[in-house]
């Protein structure tokens, strides 16, 4: 037998025999941290160096989930998209093996990042998300003159169309408002973090003489998200989606990062806290900016696209470690003071 497959048939013993002992103490699995990521890179950092050492199987879910027992932090990944990660966080939330009812979530992804307000490897702690999808839509070979775009809100009958209107509107869940302290507590802990640049991050860095925030090292702010199934990029869409956010949020949000998952994950987590499986309030939305939203100086919004499907995304693994570096201080904080934590939220 290789070593790496008796390292296998260790962790899985390991694995097994913790489940057992919990099932026969007729006791859930207490967990005071998730950590959501949408695919395995996302959560490799935390399955490495936190670590996340036990694997728990989860059939209802998109993966197995990742256990660290001391700390009591449960890591899964949804699968990327609004759909799948909807599914997968409400599949955990309702699995009588874990006690959730005062777990915190820390969304922890990667996104695209408006270079109006961050640089690639930034990360940013979110007081919103708002669904870009929600709406009605006009191709843009057809929208009237005078109009900007042709995304129209749902109520409305023209782009940003006031008066604002509540963040759960026309039936359906437009805005998910997060825990601002909460935000403003994870901002503090993290705000001073000296995050890594290199010669890679310059070089994307670069392109972007007419934005000063992008030309920046990476750092650590406060922003909000913007999430969609549709991968968008370019000027005029990137003046959409700040338009959106501050539309949406009555100018209380600002937009800076651009995901997949969160306006599924943040539906799931508000139905469960309609029957107590979950605490809305202890919800945390991290997210690194491993790409720009906007193309760099000299390129058109298609070539931006098919430079990003042939090479990937320009600061993949730098956005992950920030990911890691940053959001970590946070649950390590959140578990070591759990005496305070577990009925307080900060």
């Amino acid at each position: 037998m290789s070593l790496i497959q008796r390292a296998a048939v260790v962790a899985f013993l390991a694995s097994a025999t913790f489940l057992s002992a919990s099932s026969s103490a007729h006791a859930r699995i207490p967990v005071k941290v998730v950590v959501v990521a949408a695919f395995d890179d996302e959560l490799q950092n935390w399955i490495t160096d936190l670590p996340l050492s036990v694997t728990i199987p989860f059939p209802q879910g998109f993966e197995a989930l990742h256990y660290n027992p001391n700390l009591k932090v449960l890591g899964i990944i949804t699968g990327q998209g609004k759909s799948p990660a909807a599914a997968s966080i409400m599949g955990l939330g309702l699995d009588p093996r874990f006690d959730l009812s005062h777990a915190y979530w820390i969304i922890a992804g990667i996104a695209g990042v408006d270079p109006n307000h961050a640089s690639v490897a930034s990360v940013a702690w979110a007081k919103f998300i708002v669904d870009g999808d929600l709406a009605y839509q006009i191709d843009a070979r057809e929208i009237p003159a005078g109009w900007s775009t042709g995304y129209v809100p749902f109520g409305r009958n023209t782009p940003y169309e006031p008066p604002p209107q509540p963040f759960f509107s026309n039936d359906v869940q437009q805005v998910y408002k997060l825990n601002a302290s909460l935000a403003d507590f994870a901002f503090r802990l993290t705000a001073d973090v000296t995050l890594p640049d290199d010669a890679s991050l310059q070089r994307v860095r670069a392109g972007y003489p007419g934005h000063p925030n992008a030309l920046k090292p990476p750092f650590v702010l406060e922003g909000d998200d913007l999430s969609s199934d549709n991968f968008w990029s370019g000027d005029l869409l990137n003046t959409w989606a700040e338009n959106w956010i501050t539309y949406w949020t009555a100018g209380q949000g600002s937009f800076v990062m651009s995901e997949f998952e969160d306006a599924g994950i943040g539906q799931a987590l508000q139905f469960l806290s309609h029957v107590h499986r979950v605490d809305k309030n202890r919800i945390l939305v991290l997210r690194a900016g491993s790409n720009y939203t906007v193309q760099p100086e000299g390129q058109t919004p298609a070539e931006f696209l098919k430079d990003k499907n042939s090479g990937g995304l320009s600061s993949l693994q730098q956005a992950l470690n920030d990911l890691y570096q940053v959001g970590s201080i946070v649950v390590v904080k959140l578990s070591h003071n759990w005496d305070t934590y577990e009925h307080q939220v900060p």
